[in-house]
C-alpha cells in the first residue's frame, strides 16, 4: 500500500464533505422554495434545521471552532494533531461556503499546513 494512500483519501472525503456543503447551501438556505414553505410552516423539521444551521452560521460557530481546532493542532505533537488538524477541516470546509469565508479561511490554511508538516524526528 502507498504511503499516500490514506492522504489520497482523504482529499477525497474532504473534496465530497465540501460539495455536500454546496449542496445545503443551494437546496435548503438559498432555495426560494424553502423560504415560503419555512415562513408557513415554521415548525417542521427542515425548517428546525434550517434556523438552527443559521444561527450557527451568524454567530459564526462553525467558522470559530474549525479555527480553534485548526490552532490547537498546529500545536499538538504526533497522531492526534493530525486528527485534530482533520477534524478542524471537516468544521472549516464548510464554514467557508456557508458564508463566513473570512474566518473560515484562516483555519482552512492552519489546518493543511500542520497535515503536510514533517514529522519531527527524535535524535
Amino acid at each position: 500500500m502507498s504511503r499516500r494512500l490514506p492522504l489520497i483519501a482523504l482529499l477525497v472525503v474532504l473534496a465530497l464533505w465540501l460539495a455536500a456543503a454546496y449542496g445545503l447551501r443551494f437546496a435548503l438556505m438559498e432555495d426560494s422554495q424553502w423560504v415560503g414553505i419555512c415562513v408557513d410552516q415554521a415548525q417542521r423539521w427542515e425548517c428546525q434545521v434550517r434556523d438552527g444551521l443559521g444561527l450557527l452560521i451568524h454567530f459564526r460557530i462553525i467558522a470559530w471552532a474549525g479555527l480553534g481546532g485548526a490552532l490547537v493542532a498546529f500545536f499538538v505533537p504526533g497522531r492526534a494533531g493530525w486528527w485534530l488538524a482533520v477534524a478542524a477541516l471537516v468544521f472549516a470546509l464548510p464554514a467557508l461556503v456557508l458564508y463566513s469565508a473570512s474566518l473560515a479561511v484562516f483555519a482552512v490554511v492552519v489546518a493543511a499546513l500542520r497535515l503536510v508538516r514533517a514529522p519531527r524526528l527524535v535524535a
